[in-house]
């Protein structure tokens, strides 16, 4: 195992393309091709290549750079030479290395890496019997934040930003028999980046999702939408795109439930368009979550997904599903896992999360502040939870570097491409706090702008600082020009005196559009009691709700609510010893799933229909 990485790792090649950043080309000197997107990459037959991979934590990144940026001459990385006179010790070996559960956050799984910031190498060997006239790709469900994977001492791709999933086409590294996959993972964080320096979740590192190689035939659709239109009752409509294809080359799709069946020809650039019929069609919504089969096929590939299909739009200060009012009754989600901390990323996971949203009695979730995984998406689905997905351009992102735009463009292109067809998904969400600046501004107009190029057929929000003036709570921020949606963070009663507070705030509202109350509350740490004025209990978080409530409902054009937060999750910005212990314990619920008493507030609100405007 380790000759093996030994021989590649260090070549001039290798080394060359390390320092000088570009990262165009293989450790062989040949062209590396970029990671494609791939649409229902989780509904492709797929070989898991999850479970144990050997590990070796390199904080120097050692593994890539010598003492002085040169090519090295020894350590850990170095050109192997299998000969005995070689004077160089090996010193490190794969087969001796410690393990790590890939899916999965190495901070939680290692004592030794919680507060671990920097690279990490990964290595799994696997037996593979490649087919003829197929591609095969490397699939990464996400792995935090840059990312670098070879196959075979081949180096196959490299990828940016640490929530969205991507794919390394590996058809060419790959042989028949025994292979190996060796990734680095570098969770270091950088001004640079989207996110930036500071945040208030925990920095999980590694390869945090599924890791799985897809294979599909030489021609393959990569890319689809299908969507029930707005205008026309009972259409469905969208695209589809096939890699290779020749012009005119057949695309069909089917929906055997309905009987319905559609064929349209493949134009120049790779993509037809899809408009037709369906009778008997049931609309996708909280109470009747209606997924149904559709198969495309195009050529010898085929896709069988799982969708459902409703219309989301705004009329007025209405959000309107399937053309009718709806008040979003929702909690704020960080994927954090439940009970055992760390990265969420299984179905448990998702359906625990998800389950405890309708035990609360709610129809909506905000998955902050960043695309949560492919399981999260499917389980809302399923259940019928209606969800706003974030990209994570969070607080004070270097608004006026292009580079970095480059950088929440390409995330929010993964996001919306891998994601289009969940009906769960009703908002894309463009940013988190962000300070009011012309900079800001236009570098949030671009990526709404870019959304909506993307996917015109959801709706386009942020959540906005508010600024008060007296007992006036005021949102004009001019960002709300661009949005369908408001969405507004405030915290009084906890950041901003005393939960009464509420009582006496009146809001007033630039835009006639809706508006969410995307994050409200408070702290408590699960079982401390004491009085309704005592900081830290679990009755003052109840107060804070108490009066919260009543002051939401005074707000005529608010539509929708997403508190801070359904559960406790790591943050190292939450030091207070003894309650927090890096711990932000605003959730309704604990970390090892424990409600608290505001909890059962909410539920009440919810479950009666007492707060929001539903018509």
């Amino acid at each position: 195992m380790a000759w093996r990485f030994l021989k590649f790792c260090a070549t001039a090649s290798f080394v060359a393309t390390l320092l000088t950043g570009s990262f165009a080309r293989g450790a062989s000197g040949t062209a590396t091709a970029a990671p494609i997107v791939l649409t229902g990459a989780d509904r492709r037959p797929a070989m898991s290549l999850d479970g144990d991979w050997a590990t070796i934590v390199d904080p120097y990144f050692s593994g890539l750079f010598s003492f002085h940026h040169e090519e090295k001459k020894n350590g850990w990385f170095r050109n192997y030479k299998a000969k005995p006179d070689d004077p160089f010790p090996t010193e490190y070996d794969f087969g001796k290395a410690a393990k790590l559960t890939v899916p999965g956050d190495w901070n939680t799984q290692r004592e030794s890496l919680m507060y671990y910031e920097g690279p990490v190498w990964y290595e799994k060997d696997f037996s593979y019997d490649p087919k003829p006239k197929t591609h095969i790709f490397l699939h990464v469900g996400a792995a935090n934040y840059k990312s670098w994977f070879w196959v075979n001492g081949e180096k196959v791709c490299e990828h940016e930003g640490g929530f969205t999933s991507f794919n390394c086409e590996v058809t060419q590294a790959l042989h028949a028999g025994g292979n190996f996959v060796v990734a680095a993972a570098d969770n270091t964080r950088h001004e640079d980046n989207v996110p930036t320096l500071e945040t208030d979740w925990w920095n999980y590192g590694g390869l945090t999702r599924d890791v799985s190689l897809i294979e599909v035939p030489e021609r393959f659709i990569d890319q689809y939408d299908l969507h029930l239109s707005r205008d026309e009752d009972g259409v469905i409509e969208g695209w589809v795109h096939v890699v290779g294809a020749a012009q005119g080359t057949s695309v069909e799709v089917q929906i055997p439930e309905l009987h319905a069946r559609a064929s349209a020809e493949i134009g120049a650039e790779g993509r037809t368009a899809l408009h037709f019929s369906v009778k008997g069609l049931e609309r996708w919504s909280p109470e009747t979550p209606k997924l149904y089969k559709i198969v495309l096929r195009a050529g010898e590939d085929s896709v069988d997904e799982l969708i459902g299909f409703r219309t989301i739009e705004v009329h007025g200060t209405d959000i309107l599903l399937n053309a009718k009012p709806v008040f979003l009754r929702g909690v704020c989600i960080h994927a954090e896992a439940p009970y055992r901390t760390g990265r969420a990323y299984s179905n448990k996971d998702a359906e625990t999360l998800l389950g405890w949203v309708k035990e609360l009695g709610g129809n909506f979730a905000r998955l902050a502040h960043y695309p949560h995984a492919e399981t999260m998406l499917r389980a809302a689905d399923r259940m019928g939870v209606m969800l706003w997905s974030e990209n994570p351009v969070y607080w004070a992102v270097q608004f006026d570097n292009p580079k970095v735009l480059a950088k929440a463009e390409q995330q929010l292109d993964e996001e919306i491409n891998t994601s289009r067809n969940h009906a769960a998904i009703i908002l894309w969400s463009m940013a988190n706090e962000t300070p009011n600046t012309p900079a800001r501004t236009q570098f949030i107009s671009t990526l709404a702008s870019r959304a909506r190029s993307l996917d015109s057929t959801r709706l386009i929000t942020a959540a906005l600082l508010v600024r008060g003036q007296g007992n006036t709570k005021i949102v004009d921020d001019p960002l709300g020009n661009v949005l369908d949606v408001i969405g507004t963070n405030e915290y009084i009663g906890w950041y901003e005196g005393r939960p009464d507070k509420a009582d006496t705030t009146q809001w007033q509202i630039a835009y006639e559009k809706p508006l969410i109350m995307s994050e409200f509350g408070g702290e408590a740490k699960a079982g401390l009691h004491g009085s309704d004025k005592e900081r830290w209990t679990e009755e003052y978080q109840a107060d804070i709700y108490r009066h919260q409530l009543p002051m939401l409902n005074r707000i005529a054009q608010l539509r929708g609510m997403s508190p801070w937060i359904l559960m406790d999750f790591r943050s190292p910005n939450r030091p207070l010893a003894g309650i927090q212990d890096e711990f932000n314990r605003k959730g309704l619920i604990s970390e090892q799933g424990k409600k608290k008493q505001a909890f059962y507030v909410l539920q009440k609100a919810y479950k009666e229909r007492t707060v929001g405007n539903p018509k």
